[in-house]
């Protein structure tokens, strides 16, 4: 079994300016996926005020199939890690196409990611570690937030994470 942690990201180093978000996204080499169509009668990010609040979201790598998998058994936690990564590009994706800008998003305020994982896995943390290191990288302080990270034995359609969020963004 995965024993290892993952290091926590340092988001922003004391001193350093504020690159533009999509600078950011460009310089740490990430590539935004399209925003999915949802699965069902549902939106993908609802806003309510200041407030964004999105529906889970899958991995999918930018111009790749969806990952699919189960940690512990055909997955490991590095797997699920890279995963959860991938769900970071993909929620960073529609909160783009709902602002226009990243640099509207205020704050990152909570995260909530499932594990699809076997019996006895207990490091669900380390793996949405991947989505919470990769929001911390682009958005710096503004993505470091509160979470949840939950095991569960299945997912839709064979994902081995989902991850949704609340973020705090700019009034319009």
């Amino acid at each position: 079994m995965f024993q290892r942690t993952f290091a926590a990201a340092k988001p922003i180093a004391a001193g350093l300016r504020r690159v533009h978000t999509e600078n950011r996204i460009k310089e740490l080499g990430y590539v935004l996926p399209g925003v999915a169509e949802p699965k069902g009668t549902y939106r993908t990010c609802v806003r309510s005020g200041n407030m964004i609040y999105t529906a889970g979201h899958l991995p999918q790598p930018a111009g790749g199939d969806l990952i699919k998998g189960k940690i512990g058994a055909d997955l490991t936690a590095e797997d699920g890690y890279e995963a959860a990564h991938h769900v970071a590009l993909a929620l960073c994706a529609t909160l783009k196409a709902e602002l226009g800008d990243l640099d509207k998003v205020k704050r990152i305020v909570k995260v909530v990611g499932f594990v699809n994982c076997v019996d006895g896995f207990t490091a669900q943390p380390s793996v949405i570690n991947g989505c919470s290191d990769t929001l911390g990288k682009i958005f710096g302080e503004r993505g470091v937030h509160a979470r949840s990270a939950v095991g569960t034995n299945a997912l839709p359609l064979g994902i081995p994470v989902e991850v949704e969020c609340v973020v705090e963004v700019e009034d319009n």
